[in-house]
């Protein structure tokens, strides 16, 4: 006896006294996905805290989880379901009864409120004096004494295990003895069994006691540091926001009067090519089924030509020092607007509506304005002149083959505005307009138009004073597949150089935006586009990467190949869609090993490779402006003369802008109403017209199947492609000069 109580923990009080928490437990639905939806689990409320267990066997060995109700937010909804969002989660929960939905909703709250109690108590009888840094030495006795507790409760762990079983043992014995002379021998050692059972279980408790004890004493201080700890993490993370500001300012000011450095640039450039004089080497451009690249060998440059900095261009590839002409723009601009009203901070349950759309096209769906931003899809179609400098380049190269990446950069800066761009914008309503005209600041002016409704069709034209002109009519086809959303712009994008007559021809890739049910939204851009130069059947074929959490390559990558009309490789092309792209001239190349699927890799040596694009900054506060470019905060910029049909006009996207969500939704619901009555009564003509005999084939006179009568664009067939697309039949911009529009529709 004497040897155990030596080797117990010194007892120092009787017990230990802790608050007394209910406990409730029972079984509950749980929301796991959308495939195995509901799901029993089995819930414990103790302490403030709630844990669920596949079954209660798993109590004793597995946790599926624990959810804090101090800083939980309870939603309670209808049909036995309730929400507890924790931490940036969110628990879908459901009861299998009206009753016992009460009883855990009241016990939760009440849990809920005992745990917020406590936790405000804790922080109130704390010292108000900051605690800068935690002390080394004390943490470590801290530690030290704590593993020393742990050390004493192993130990009496294991003595009530041992002496447990012995004190079992000993009732079985007197069970078997009862009435016989020996029972009074064995209730004695039973007795000195219970003695000690008793002692190791009170040195037990001390034990714990103790432990909680230098816990509870040093939380307050823990939670000081951790404090502490935060807001200097909170101050860096200012410092380093205010340095990102001050390096988009001086990014927006070099572009607006990149004049003013070009001395910097060039000491830098003269600097670079001095640094760099020995080897320059060339990423690899990953396989695609005609090609395989590898990291190029070294080559040494010389001459003018090749003593050249990334990032900097050729003097033909680059604007003319001494044209005048920007210059007298710029001073020619008016001030657009760098600013719309924060975006609302509305919930909306995605899956509710989401759920009956698997498989749909969604553009036959009526959605809310909170899946939108406050643009149209017209307006889209337009970010993609936000780097229109690009084809003011191109227009000035002697080289086709240099104009050929120009373009194919071109092709890949329309998708670097997406990145952050999740929501989808307004579907056009049937003869809407838009106009971007931007003579004075970039030398173009565009206008669009929705031909079709069903499927949706938009036509675009846009003509530059600086050597270009570009058209195309696309078609969107969207699904939802279940966990993403899937996006395939169909049709061709057409640009002709007014000087050299080079025409090229190219498409979009697929759009695909994941995590609809669960997790952040995030969009990536995977496929192919062949650039084809029709003039001189030279070829640029662009693979955009799909991404992938295995895969070793940079996220977002591009990779691409010009070459001529025989086939043979000038550039490579290398980047990702949301920063940069770079080409690099090929000085030969080779045939390596055959790669991983028996195909034969070509080596390329190049030289060094030169910047073609690089993204714009985002404009200060672009997170609470759904993520907007600089020109996309301008295109839904109020603007005089513009046709009635002009997006700009649209009064549900205009009251989503400003905030008014409620009242934008009511008025889409009127404008898509309207349009399925003004839709019915077109069918209804054109079915008379047809039983008339007077209805004529769509392809002459660029009807579609409802009667629809385009008034901008016309049908006909390309003679490249040989398809039948929308074209600009001219008028528009001589009817704003007029300011003649009996033409447009009643459409809002």
């Amino acid at each position: 006896m004497n040897e155990l109580v030596r080797s117990l923990p010194s007892p120092t009080l009787p017990g230990l006294h802790l608050p007394c928490l209910d406990t409730h437990k029972g079984w509950l639905f749980k929301w796991t996905n959308y495939l195995k939806g509901y799901q029993r689990r089995w819930f414990v409320l103790s302490n403030g805290l709630l844990s669920y267990y596949r079954t209660q066997a798993e109590m004793a060995h597995t946790c599926r989880g624990t959810i804090p109700l101090s800083t939980a937010h309870i939603e309670v909804g209808d049909t036995c379901h309730f929400v507890l969002t924790s931490g940036g989660r969110s628990y879908h929960l459901k009861a299998t009864s009206e009753g016992e939905f009460q009883r855990w909703v009241s016990a939760l709250q009440q849990a809920k409120a005992n745990a917020t109690l406590l936790m405000h108590h804790s922080d109130d009888s704390g010292d108000e004096t900051p605690v800068p840094q935690e002390d080394h030495a004390l943490t470590q006795g801290v530690l030290k004494t704590l593993a020393t507790k742990l050390e004493d409760l192993g130990t009496c762990n294991e003595l009530i295990g041992k002496h447990g079983a012995a004190l079992q043992r000993s009732l079985s014995d007197l069970e078997d003895l009862r009435g016989s002379a020996d029972s009074t021998d064995r209730v004695k050692a039973v007795n000195e069994r219970a003695t000690l059972f008793r002692i190791t279980s009170n040195a037990m408790i001390n034990a714990c006691r103790d432990f909680l004890d230098v816990a509870e004493s040093h939380n307050r201080r823990w939670q000081k540091t951790l404090h502490y700890e935060r807001e200097q993490r909170h101050h860096l993370e200012e410092t380093i926001e205010q340095l990102a500001k001050q390096h988009n300012s001086l990014e927006r000011a070099w572009r607006e009067n990149p004049t003013s450095y070009a001395g910097v640039e060039r000491a830098q450039e003269g600097d670079a090519s001095d640094e760099n004089e020995e080897a320059e080497f060339f990423d690899a451009v990953e396989d695609s089924p005609s090609f395989v690249t590898v990291t190029a060998t070294e080559h040494r440059r010389s001459g003018s030509n090749q003593s050249m900095m990334s990032g900097v261009m050729p003097n033909d590839w680059t604007h003319n020092e001494n044209d005048t002409t920007g210059t007298n723009q710029l001073q020619l601009r008016r001030t657009r607007r760098s600013r719309i009203p924060d975006k609302p901070n509305y919930s909306l349950n995605l899956w509710s509506i989401m759920k009956n759309c698997i498989g749909k096209d969604l553009s036959r769906i009526p959605m809310p304005v909170n899946f939108n931003e406050p643009l149209s899809m017209l307006q889209r179609l337009t970010e993609d002149l936000e780097y229109s400098e690009l084809l003011d380049r191109a227009a000035r190269c002697d080289s086709s083959l240099e104009q050929m990446c120009l373009v194919a950069a071109f092709s890949v800066s329309s998708y670097s505005t997406t990145v952050h761009r999740t929501a989808k914008p307004f579907n056009p309503l049937l003869g809407e307009t838009y106009e971007l005209d931007r003579l004075d600041e970039y030398g173009y002016r565009s206008i669009s138009e929705q031909v079709s409704h069903h499927p949706p069709a938009a036509a675009h034209h846009v003509t530059s004073q600086r050597g270009w002109t570009l058209w195309q009519h696309i078609t969107i086809d969207s699904k939802f597949r279940g966990k993403y959303i899937s996006v395939m712009p169909l049709g061709n994008i057409h640009l002709q150089f007014h000087s050299s007559g080079n025409h090229y021809v190219w498409s979009k890739v697929t759009s695909t935006v994941h995590n609809i049910i669960v997790g952040k939204l995030w969009i990536d851009q995977s496929g192919d586009i062949d650039v084809v130069n029709t003039t001189t059947k030279a070829t640029c074929h662009l693979k955009f990467s799909p991404y992938s959490y295995f895969s070793r390559e940079v996220p977002r990558k591009v990779t691409g190949v010009v070459e001529d009309k025989e086939g043979t490789e000038h550039y490579i092309l290398s980047g990702t869609w949301d920063d940069k792209m770079e080409s690099a001239k090929i000085v030969k190349s080779s045939q390596g090993c055959s790669g991983s699927e028996g195909k034969q890799k070509t080596v390329y040596q190049t030289l060094q490779p030169k910047l073609l694009w690089k993204k714009y900054p985002l404009p200060e506060n672009a997170e609470n402006m759904h993520f907007f470019s600089s020109l996309a905060l301008t295109l839904n910029e109020p603007e005089e003369g513009v046709a009635p049909t002009d997006s700009r006009l649209r009064p549900d996207q205009r009251l989503m802008e400003a905030g008014l969500w409620d009242e934008a939704n009511n008025e889409k619901q009127r404008l898509e109403d309207r349009q399925r009555v003004e839709r019915k009564r077109r069918e209804a003509q054109a079915n008379q017209a047809l039983e008339e005999g007077e209805y004529r084939d769509c392809s002459k006179n660029g009807q579609d199947i409802e009667g629809h009568l385009p008034v901008w664009f016309e049908k006909r067939t390309d003679e490249t492609t040989g398809e039948s697309i929308y074209v600009y039949r001219g008028g528009y911009w001589e009817a704003k000069e007029r300011q003649d529009w009996s033409q447009c529709p009643e459409i809002f």
